[in-house]
């Protein structure tokens, strides 16, 4: 696909022309190898092979009349040229996006069916109000559900088994990313366990409480232990779950503390059965939780309904929690 871009006068001298033409491949290869440190594993991310990126990158280079990329001591640096080009290539498929999308309207809603992929906590945590005004407002359209791992639901996105996808922290060269709302994991526990009743604890205090750990391996697993390792600890594990239902459940059978998704634990801190714990000496274990969509391909009428629910939903949320927030 070709289109005309305007470069200015960024480049230099020999750089002739004030507009160029250049593929969209190689734009989204250029922001690949940025975005990924590197030719393999842009490669990899665009499934396709390195020896393809390199002409991509090397045929942008040779339409502009300048250098992208530069190798400092056998590592992969990007040139002046590169970074004045960057800003203008993240926003040139943003407006590709928008001039899909554009299109796309025009063609009339079928009222069919709509594919969405989720991590299983949004599934179960979040989707289900959303689901409920969704099918109100449509009530022709079939929605087919599917949950798995944040790599997952990139991964259907990617290969069009879904149409939007909604889990944490999800980037790619090749698809859209929007973020709804914080989602962090938070310390939770009995509020009759002596740290809720702090509310305010230190790292070295909860090492040597007992705790329950969900999901091993998984990113949040990587991330509540990775607190413990930077800080040179050792948690102490007393139960190991699969799921995070389970290891709420253990939390309020007294069991333990746990790091749980705030998502997943909104609910209870409301009604009074879980208590959140704050970690003084050590910065929040934030993520986002995100709603990505295909670059190549417009998002159908059905798609976008859904995905203005879902913001309205995150909004919502995120003002109930800053507000109750306050009155503590």
């Amino acid at each position: 696909m070709l289109c005309s871009y305007a470069l200015g006068q960024r480049f230099p001298a020999d750089a002739r022309r004030d507009e160029v033409t250049v593929e969209i491949d190689q734009i989204e290869t250029f922001l690949a190898v940025l975005t990924y440190g590197g030719f393999h594993r842009a490669a990899a991310a665009l499934n396709i092979s390195q020896p393809a990126v390199s002409a991509r990158v090397r045929a942008l280079e040779e339409g502009l009349g300048v250098k992208l990329f530069a190798r400092v001591r056998g590592s992969l640096s990007i040139s002046p040229a590169g970074k004045a080009l960057r800003p203008h290539a993240e926003q040139l498929l943003r407006d590709v996006t928008r001039a899909r999308q554009a299109v796309h309207e025009l063609q009339p809603s079928a009222g069919g069916s709509l594919s969405v992929a989720a991590a299983l906590s949004v599934c179960t945590y979040f989707l289900p109000d959303v689901m409920k005004d969704y099918q109100a407002a449509n009530p022709k359209v079939l929605v087919n559900l599917r949950s798995g791992t944040s790599a997952q639901v990139l991964k259907m996105v990617l290969d069009g088994e879904a149409e939007i996808g909604v889990a944490r922290s999800l980037n790619h060269p090749e698809v859209e990313t929007m973020t709804l709302r914080d989602d962090p994991l938070i310390l939770v526990g009995h509020p009759n366990h002596p740290a809720a009743r702090k509310r305010k604890v230190r790292l070295e205090e909860v090492e040597a409480m007992p705790l329950i750990f969900f999901d091993r391996g998984s990113s949040d697993w990587t991330l509540s232990q990775g607190l413990f390792r930077r800080a040179g600890q050792l948690p102490n594990t007393v139960l190991e779950v699969e799921t995070i239902e389970a290891a709420k459940r253990m939390v309020e059978r007294k069991l333990g503390l746990s790091f749980l998704p705030l998502i997943a634990v909104t609910h209870e801190l409301r009604k009074g059965k879980l208590a959140a714990i704050e970690i003084v000496n050590e910065e929040p274990l934030r993520r986002n939780l995100d709603v990505i969509y295909p670059r190549h391909r417009a998002l159908t009428r059905d798609a976008q309904a859904l995905l203005q629910l879902l913001q309205t939903a995150a909004n919502a949320e995120e003002r109930g929690r800053k507000a109750r927030k306050r009155k503590r």
